[in-house]
């Protein structure tokens, strides 16, 4: 079944628009539809099954009837079962207005540094806790599925930073948590969080993320040496000899600026949106930045266009939070 397309293109989408012309739920629901199923409606339980069944159709509710059903139902011809456009999605079981999550979406989307869920809570007109949960289910929708995607190849920087761990030097290093940035130069970002920086669990980053015919561009710390002699190539800069960038004879140009870029973004996110990460969410509010990182070259409506897709096949639960 063919959903309307949405009104407007997603390349002009922008939030006085989101206001202004989809602030009706019926609307809301409908832009929602086409950019989760620009192809067409699939049922959502059948594809949990591992078949994808197309044959539905939209259940109308009659104004005669003494209990109509609630707008925006589909119903799968194959499985017999209903369901609506956030079943199947982080969305579901929200009691949230999809106008408003269509516009949190957006802004978290569109804000480089991110932004705080009290932020959210002003802007948006809900609770605290609301906010809070809304934004965490966004971040978990962004998680990559590494597993679907190929691998890191070309030049890919490998470095490390550490989150938190500002006060008494003597304790802070065992409060910072480090966190893994892979990243292809001109391409995609990927990032881990890790127990700690060890040539083990690098090794294990790299094999999970990097393609064995990839250049690894890395500096000099102890972690990184005998973890990339499989690859094709590895290339070090001294930043404590203040080498930062480093010319090879074939011309290539061998640092980790771009991973020093990423963490940059991701502490102002820390420092100034955040104020302070558990460790417990810090992988969802890193790979919050990867999402916007592997995606910086699109607009903002297309950036949350190509995020919509991403929040089908997950679910967080509040329970799951504590």
């Amino acid at each position: 079944m063919k959903t309307e397309k949405a009104k407007l293109d997603a390349e002009e989408l922008n939030l006085i628009k989101l206001a202004q012309e989809y602030s009706d739920e019926d609307k809301a629901r409908e832009l929602l539809e086409a950019l989760r199923w620009p192809n067409g409606v699939t049922c959502p339980h059948c594809r949990r099954a591992k078949t994808e069944c197309k044959d539905v159709y939209r259940l109308a509710p009659k104004p005669t009837s003494k209990s109509p059903g609630r707008k925006g139902l589909f119903c799968c011809a194959a499985c017999r079962k209903q369901f609506s456009v956030t079943v199947g999605t982080v969305f579901e079981g929200s009691h949230i207005p999809i106008s408003k999550w269509l516009m949190a979406m957006f802004i978290v989307c569109s804000s480089k540094k991110s932004i705080s869920a009290l932020q959210l809570h002003r802007m948006l007109g809900m609770t605290y806790k609301s906010a809070w949960f809304m934004a965490h289910r966004i971040r978990f929708a962004m998680t990559p599925n590494h597993w679907a995607e190929p691998k890191l190849s070309g030049t890919v920087e490998v470095d490390e930073t550490f989150v938190g761990g500002k006060g008494d030097r003597k304790t802070r290093y065992e409060r910072q948590t480090p966190v893994v940035a892979l990243i292809e130069r001109d391409g995609k970002a990927r990032v881990k969080v890790v127990a700690s920086v060890t040539q083990k669990n690098l090794k294990a980053c790299l094999n999970e993320c990097v393609d064995k015919g990839a250049t690894i561009n890395s500096d000099t710390s102890g972690a990184s040496h005998g973890t990339v002699k499989t690859y094709k190539a590895h290339h070090q800069v001294n930043h404590s000899a203040k080498e930062y960038v480093l010319k090879m004879p074939s011309g290539d140009l061998a640092h980790v600026n771009t991973c020093e870029s990423f963490f940059s973004l991701l502490k102002r996110g820390v420092y100034g949106a955040w104020h302070h990460v558990s460790r417990e969410h810090l992988p969802k509010y890193a790979n919050e930045f990867a999402f916007r990182w592997n995606n910086r070259k699109v607009s903002d409506g297309e950036r949350m266009e190509s995020f919509v897709p991403m929040a089908e096949g997950k679910r967080l639960t509040y329970r799951k939070m504590l």
